[in-house]
Parts: structure tokens; C-alpha cells; sequence
């Protein structure tokens, strides 16, 4: 009989249907070994030596989510971070990156300080306009494109299949960052991107108790193996606790986020409809600009996040965000817990984020209790 292709969710839900040979354990093993025995002739048989390279409960994490990006190899890292300027270190100094205007904060002060100082050329550009994207590749010399989506805080959609092509055609490599729309909602891979990469500390893990990064790739090519040396040879890897919780957090990652998106969107709604709140930034909502691209590349959902623009400017905002009491003011997403939180307060001045702006990201509480606690938190005076 064929072997049967599971959905993404079964393989999530069982972690590949891994039981330990063992004990036969339904729940895989944490490995906490950091040095692997050699045989007699100095080989390792059993196909590992030390832990900085490689250890059974990475490669267990590693290869559920290998297989919900639908990609040919996976690394974890030790933070998102982590991950991401992995990418941009395998590349050359000289080389040219395209990224986002909008974009974590996080990476693209790395990406304006530390990455033009090693040697990189860096252009922002607006994803959300071809013509722009176009304009700023250099055939010959782009090396790699970055892309956010949705990107945060504003929650845009980028076109992910026409910047592949747009990217491809110039002869570099397309890197999505798809922390908040997670495998469940899109796959960048299958859209044309080369590679994608999460924070896995947000909706993966989606506990708030892990930092970790991941890669993904849809080859395994020379590229990918300078990624990986970049890995091993700085030390950025996961330790074999978090990769276990990690792979724990991944085998509800579709049940959370569906539930997720449900709440964000009726949140969404409601806040639309409120007088103190000047905007709402949600793909999910009709009349939001990249509403209909969301429609068609975001699958079953428009995710857990989403921002509004109080009435009343930066005091204002600051204000809701000091009167909740169920939501927590906090910085992360993905979690079980809702956080709020003013970003340009936390992004600083050179913020391109409007300071009147409050992210949300939508835990698994019920949907009345978060509306009713940002209700009253609007409404007071």
C-alpha cells in the first residue's frame, strides 16, 4: 500500500508520527548530549559528533517544520535575530540587498548599522509597489531581496510570487521573513521564495517561554551551505530544551493561529466602528489596501496581528495602552497571552511607525473579554 501524504496539520499535530525506538514514547526524548562517541576506526557511524552541529532533538524540530514549509532543509537558531542576519552574513561584502521600508525594527537597525559597516549595500524600498522594487535591483550585483509579509507593525501584504519573479530575474535570492503568517496561513517556498525564516520565539513556539530562530530552504545548494557554516561556525544554535519546546509549541501551531485569526478579525470589526480609533490595520478587513492579495496568498486566515491608530495622537494611545487590564503591555506576539504596546515608543526615534500607533497581537482569550477590556480602556477619560 502507498504511504499515505498527511495534511500539514496531522503532520504538526503528531510531529511527524515520531515514536522513540527506544522506549516507544509517543513524546520525543530531549538529547541534552553535547560530544557523540567515535568507533574504534574514528568514524561516527551513528552519523553525529558534537552538538554544535547537529543533536537528535534539533533535527527532530527541524524536520516538522522542513515539512509544513513544504522545503528541503530546515536549521534552528538561537534567537530570530540570529536566523535572519545569518542570511545576510553568508553573502559577500559588496553585495547588494534589497529589504523593506516597513520592517522589524530589530533587523533593520542591524541592517543600517553593523551590515553597511561589514560591507553590504542596503536599499529600502516599498515591496507593496513593483515599480519600486524594480527600479532598486542591480542585475549583477542584487544579491538577495528580503521581504517581510505582513510586515510589521503596519500588517502590509507584499506580493510574494511577483517579487520572486521580479527577484529571480535579476539574479539573486528571495528570503521571506513569514513570522506572522506562520506555514498555516502562507508558504513562502511555494510562492517562489528561496527561503523563509521565522522568529520562532512568536508563533511557532507560541508560548512565550522560548528564543529561537529558524531557516528554511527550498535547496540545498552551495548557498545554503555557506548559512549553515555561518551557523556552526559562530555558534548561534538552539540548546536541545528549547528545541524541544519549540517542537512541543509546533504540534498545536493550527488549532492557536486559526483561533487567532478568528479574534483578530472580529477585534478588527469592532474597532473599525469605534470612534477614539482613527484606523485599523488589518489585512482581514475589506477595505484595507492590500486586503484582496492577503484574500488570495493568505490561506484560512489573515493572522493575530493587528494595529490601530488611536484618536488624539501618541498621549491618547499611550493612555489605552496604561488603562487595559486583561491585555498585557508587553513586547512579543504569537503567544498564548494578548500583548499591547506603544511601537514607536519601543522602536525609538528613528521609528518610521506613527506615534499614534498601538500593535496588538491576539492570544487565545476569549474574543468578548479582549473586546470588553479595549472597550472600556478607549472609552475612559
Amino acid at each position: 500500500m502507498a504511504e499515505r501524504i498527511l495534511r500539514p496539520e496531522s503532520q504538526a499535530a503528531q510531529a511527524l508520527g515520531r515514536v522513540d525506538d527506544a522506549t516507544g514514547a509517543i513524546i520525543p526524548p530531549i538529547h541534552p548530549a553535547t560530544t557523540f562517541e567515535r568507533d574504534p576506526d574514528l568514524a561516527y557511524s551513528r552519523g553525529r559528533a558534537y552538538a554544535r552541529a547537529d543533536n537528535p532533538t534539533y533535527a527532530a524540530a527541524a524536520d516538522t517544520l522542513t515539512a509544513l514549509e513544504g522545503g528541503c532543509r530546515t536549521l534552528l537558531f538561537s534567537s530570530g535575530m540570529a536566523a535572519a542576519t545569518a542570511i545576510f552574513l553568508a553573502l559577500s561584502p559588496g553585495d547588494h540587498v534589497v529589504v523593506p521600508r516597513v520592517m522589524y525594527w530589530g533587523l533593520r537597525a542591524w541592517l543600517t548599522g553593523f551590515a553597511t559597516r561589514w560591507g553590504l549595500t542596503v536599499d529600502l524600498v516599498d515591496m507593496a509597489d513593483p515599480a519600486a522594487l524594480e527600479a532598486a535591483l542591480r542585475p549583477g550585483r542584487t544579491r538577495l531581496v528580503w521581504l517581510e509579509s505582513p510586515a510589521n507593525p503596519t500588517w502590509d501584504v507584499a506580493d510574494i510570487a511577483a517579487v520572486a519573479a521580479l527577484t529571480h530575474r535579476a539574479g539573486a535570492r528571495l528570503a521571506v521573513d513569514s513570522t506572522v503568517a506562520t506555514p498555516v496561513l502562507t508558504r513562502p517556498l511555494e510562492l517562489g521564495a528561496d527561503l523563509v525564516m521565522h522568529s520562532a520565539t512568536k508563533y511557532l513556539n507560541g508560548h512565550s517561554d522560548v528564543i529561537a530562530g529558524t531557516v528554511t530552504t527550498a535547496r540545498a545548494d552551495e548557498f545554503w551551505e555557506r548559512v549553515t557554516a555561518v551557523q556552526v561556525q559562530n555558534g548561534a544554535i538552539l540548546g536541545p530544551f528549547e528545541a524541544w519546546l519549540l517542537q512541543r509549541g509546533m504540534r498545536t501551531l493550527f488549532p492557536r493561529v486559526r483561533w487567532q485569526c478568528d479574534t483578530a478579525l472580529i477585534l478588527a470589526h469592532r474597532l473599525a466602528g469605534h470612534p477614539r480609533v482613527a484606523a485599523v490595520l488589518y489585512p482581514g478587513l475589506p477595505d484595507f489596501p492590500g486586503h484582496a492579495l492577503a484574500a488570495r496568498q493568505m490561506r484560512g486566515g489573515f493572522g493575530g496581528m493587528l494595529s490601530i491608530r488611536v484618536a488624539g495622537g501618541a498621549p491618547a494611545a499611550v493612555a489605552v495602552a496604561a488603562r487595559v487590564g486583561l491585555w498585557t503591555r508587553a513586547t512579543s506576539l504569537g503567544g498564548v497571552e494578548s500583548l499591547i504596546e506603544h511601537r514607536a515608543s519601543v522602536e525609538g526615534p528613528a521609528s518610521p511607525v506613527p506615534d499614534d500607533l498601538l500593535r496588538l497581537s491576539v492570544g487565545l482569550e476569549a474574543a468578548e473579554d479582549l473586546w470588553a477590556d479595549l472597550e472600556a480602556a478607549l472609552e475612559a477619560r
